[in-house]
């Protein structure tokens, strides 16, 4: 796995880009000469956690024949500002889903990617509490 960052101004606007030259955008706060052009790192970093368990979530209620009508996934952190490096501490992810669908299967599914599969979440949990539920919504 190899990524290559591009400086995109003369601020602090970064591109990232992965060996498949599929690109994000980075960008800094005001505060430190950011232009809000992108998503601050810490941000990237929990979209990849919300990111890797709903790829696991998804393919496991695939594989239990589950039918999904809609997915989303609401992810929040707070930082321990006191610190520097100012990492997560809580990190919370909340899924929610619609459809016809058993929430035992949901529940499971959803705990397997969080405890075992989602390799963010292991790195993650690391350093900060981890928690998550989730909610589905009938049709």
């Amino acid at each position: 796995m190899k990524i290559s960052i591009q400086r995109a101004n003369s601020a602090v606007h970064l591109i990232a880009t992965n060996e498949q030259n599929i690109s994000i955008s980075m960008d800094g706060s005001p505060q430190i000469g950011g232009m809000d052009l992108g998503m601050r790192p810490m941000e990237v970093l929990l979209s990849s956690l919300a990111g890797c368990s709903s790829m696991d979530v998804l393919s496991i209620l695939g594989k239990m024949k589950e039918d999904i009508q809609d997915y989303k996934v609401e992810i929040t952190g707070e930082r321990d500002t006191e610190q520097v490096p100012a990492i997560f501490k809580t990190i919370h992810v909340h899924f929610i889903l619609k459809g016809n669908l058993n929430t035992k299967n949901v529940e499971k599914a959803i705990k397997l990617s969080m405890d075992k599969y989602c390799s963010v979440s292991k790195m993650l949990e690391k350093s900060a509490t981890i928690t998550h539920s989730y909610e589905v919504l009938n049709q």
